[in-house]
């Protein structure tokens, strides 16, 4: 579990295909890893992975190709730039929001500009996810907690503050690059549990309605 707030951007060093799927080697820079043993979690840009070898000024991790599949990481070359955060612990203060490390689907940077200090971008999700994405919720952007500003259809916007831009790599994107999302949990959470019945499982492909607010019983019926 994590929570969105970076806390280092490390350093793609290696990565390397193994019998099918991907080892990476990540230089985690100023991220301290004194606390850091073999089996725990750390988020690159967003992505839940397993620390299996620990050589001092990183860790390797062993990509799946389920990961593979729904990430980016194919693409990842070394010398690429990533944002890191270790998994929180029950003492964390809870700085952003529930983030779970499992990417729902990529994004694509489609504007830059700039706005007084900050940077506005706009970011169209996979039509899949568009529903999960509320005006003023929260979206994790490469493993970023982020809040979406304004949705409209599956754009939304985000603006980042010369902090995030300055301790994350969200500052180099250009426009057409591809980013990990994942979704307020919930969000999904919700869904599932207004679409079940004990007798079936409905799925809409409309998301949530008004309807079945109602039929939930979280409107009030007269």
């Amino acid at each position: 579990m994590f929570t969105g707030i970076i806390e280092a951007v490390g350093v793609v060093a290696a990565a390397e295909e193994v019998q099918g799927d991907l080892r990476l080697y990540i230089r985690t820079g100023d991220l301290d890893l004194s606390d850091v043993k073999l089996g725990d979690s750390i988020a690159v840009n967003g992505v839940c992975l397993t620390a299996v070898a620990l050589p001092g000024d990183g860790f390797w991790a062993d990509v799946s190709r389920e990961t593979l599949v729904h990430t980016r990481f194919p693409s990842l070359m070394p010398g690429e730039r990533v944002n890191l955060e270790k998994a929180m612990q029950p003492t964390t203060r809870f700085g952003g929001h529930i983030v779970t490390g499992h990417v729902d689907g990529l994004g694509e940077v489609i504007s830059i500009e700039a706005d007084a200090r900050s940077i506005r971008y706009k970011v169209r999700a996979p039509k899949a996810i568009a529903r999960y994405i509320a005006a003023k919720g929260s979206i994790t952007v490469d493993g970023v907690s982020l809040t979406a500003n304004a949705v409209e259809g599956a754009v939304f916007d985000l603006n980042i503050v010369p902090h995030t831009a300055q301790e994350t790599i969200i500052a180099s994107y250009q426009s057409g690059r591809k980013v990990h999302l994942e979704v307020d949990i919930i969000a999904r959470y919700m869904e599932r549990l207004i679409n079940y019945t004990d007798d079936n499982i409905t799925e809409s492909a409309g998301g949530v309605s008004m309807a079945t607010l109602a039929s939930a019983g979280f409107l009030n019926r007269r």
